[in-house]
């Protein structure tokens, strides 16, 4: 299931993907409001976690440009700001749920779930390339109508190939999504899983540039 977090700390934001990910979520990170109104797929996302401070503009303002442009994804707010004056601007803004910070991580998957039983049966969030469709609710793959069994780690690339779908992705950048910890990363196991992903779905989807990375294809 993929989510946007929306934070302009780094390290924030790198502590906090690594904890969503290590609960399976694909997570894609903005770090302005700038990026978060540019961003091209927002129909995709399950849900999007949302910071208020950002460096060029409030988060209060990204959530009405979203809700004004029809972005009916869910938004949980996550801030530092806990007046009750700012949750009440947040909720009617369009906010789903407001959580001020520091939160137990486990408080704010618990609140993530909430959304995703509210909002789940009325958003299709499955990726379609040719005949293979990954269905990341029902965490399931089908190619030409027929189920295929992946591993979570084949699983998780997948989903990250086909959300990024024609660009080209460095091996690092595929270590740092499917790997939280620095002594998991290593190179081959990429060209390794990238292998055994092959075998499954076809060696055509997936394309070697050497030096550069991966691309997947439909």
């Amino acid at each position: 299931m993929r989510l946007l977090l929306v934070e302009d700390d780094a390290e924030l934001g790198r502590r906090l993907s690594d904890r969503l990910r290590g609960a399976d979520f694909a997570v894609d990170l903005a770090t302005c409001r700038a990026d978060g109104e540019a961003w091209p797929d927002l129909d995709k996302i399950a849900a999007i976690v949302l910071d208020l401070s950002l460096p060029d503009g409030d988060g209060i303002e990204l959530l009405r440009h979203w809700r004004a442009a029809g972005v009916a994804t869910p938004v949980i707010i996550l801030t530092a700001r806990g007046s009750w004056q700012d949750k009440v601007e947040g909720l009617n803004a369009g906010a789903d749920d407001f959580v001020v910070k520091p939160v137990r991580f486990e408080e704010l998957l618990a609140r993530l779930n909430a959304q995703f039983r509210r909002h789940g049966g009325q958003r299709d969030n499955r990726l379609e390339a040719g005949g293979l469709v990954l269905d990341p609710l029902a965490r399931s793959v089908e190619l030409d109508g027929a189920p295929v069994a992946l591993s979570r780690q084949e699983f998780r690339l997948l989903h990250l190939f086909m959300r990024r779908a024609g660009q080209v992705l460095p091996q690092a950048d595929i270590l740092e999504h499917l790997y939280e910890l620095e002594s998991e990363r290593e190179l081959n196991t990429v060209e390794v899983l990238v292998g055994r992903l092959r075998r499954k779905i076809g060696r055509e989807r997936i394309v070697t540039l050497r030096g550069l990375g991966y691309r997947f294809g439909r």
